[in-house]
C-alpha cells in the first residue's frame, strides 16, 4: 500500500528534495505549511501520510490518547516503507539520494533519526523527536544507534520538554563523538515540546522556532 503524498514544488529548479514527516496528529495544516516554506526556500517537499493504513486521520492536538492509539499501530517497517515512497517520488523527479534530505517533528523526528541510521541521505533534521535514551515506536534509542548514523543529522530540542530530558541530550552529545556522520544538537532553553507549531499556542515559541527554521534551511543548503 503506497502512502499518499503531499507535494510542494519550488518556483524554479529544486535545490534538493526534502521528505517531511508528520507529528502524531497526521498531515496537519502545520505540516503542509512546513512543506510550503521548504518550497519557498527552493526545495521540492513531500510529506507521506504515515497514517494511511488507518484512513489518514487528522487527530486534534488536545486528543493525545487518540494520537497515541493511531501511532502505536505503526511498525518500523511501515514507517520505512512510507519514507521510501516519498524518496522514490523525489528520485523520479530527477534528484539523487545525496540531494534528498528528511525532517520530522515529534513522532516524525524519531522517524527522521532512524532514517538517518538506515539510509545515507544528504541531511536529516529532527525537531523534538523522542527516544533519545530509551527506544520508542519499535526503534532502538538514539544513543544506542548514534555510531550507525549514515546521514548528517541536526537535532533541535527544547529544554522544557519533559519527555526528552536535557541530561539525555547531553549523553547523546558525548556519544556522538563516535558517530561517522556529522552530528549537531541544538537546545533552546525556553522551548517546550512542539515549539515549532504555531497552531499549538500553549507550546509555540516564536524565537526558538525562528532560529530552528533558519538552522534547518542552512543545514539543507550546506548538505544537499
Amino acid at each position: 500500500m503506497t502512502a499518499p503524498l503531499t507535494i510542494r514544488k519550488p518556483a524554479g529548479t529544486p535545490k534538493g528534495g526534502v521528505v517531511v514527516i508528520q507529528e502524531a496528529f497526521g498531515v496537519t495544516a502545520h505540516i503542509e505549511d512546513v512543506c510550503d516554506r521548504l518550497a519557498e526556500a527552493g526545495y521540492l517537499a513531500v510529506a507521506p501520510a504515515m497514517f494511511h493504513r488507518q484512513g489518514s486521520p487528522i487527530v486534534a492536538y488536545d486528543d493525545i490518547p487518540a494520537a497515541i492509539e493511531v501511532m502505536s499501530q505503526l511498525t518500523p517497517a511501515d514507517m520505512a516503507a512510507d519514507v521510501d515512497d516519498a524518496l522514490e517520488y523525489l528520485q523520479s523527479e530527477g534528484l539523487t539520494q545525496a540531494q534528498c534530505g528528511i525532517t520530522g517533528f515529534c513522532m516524525g523526528g524519531t522517524v527522521t533519526y532512524n532514517t538517518a541510521v538506515r539510509l545515507k541521505l544528504g541531511a536529516a533534521v529532527t525537531f523534538y523527536g523522542g527516544g533519545v535514551a530509551k527506544g520508542r515506536m519499535g526503534y532502538e534509542s538514539f544513543i544506542d544507534q548514534v555510531e550507525k548514523l549514515q546521514t548528517p543529522w541536526l537535532g533541535l530540542f527544547g529544554d522544557l520538554d519533559r519527555g526528552i530530558p536535557v541530561d539525555d541530550l547531553e549523553v547523546l552529545k558525548i556519544a556522538a563523538g563516535e558517530a561517522k556522520a556529522d552530528v549537531e544538537i541544538v537546545r533552546y532553553p525556553e522551548a517546550d515540546h512542539g515549539f515549532h507549531c504555531p497552531d499549538r499556542p500553549a507550546v509555540f515559541h516564536q524565537a526558538s522556532s525562528d532560529d530552528a527554521w533558519k538552522r534547518t534551511i542552512a543545514y539543507f543548503d550546506a548538505h544537499l
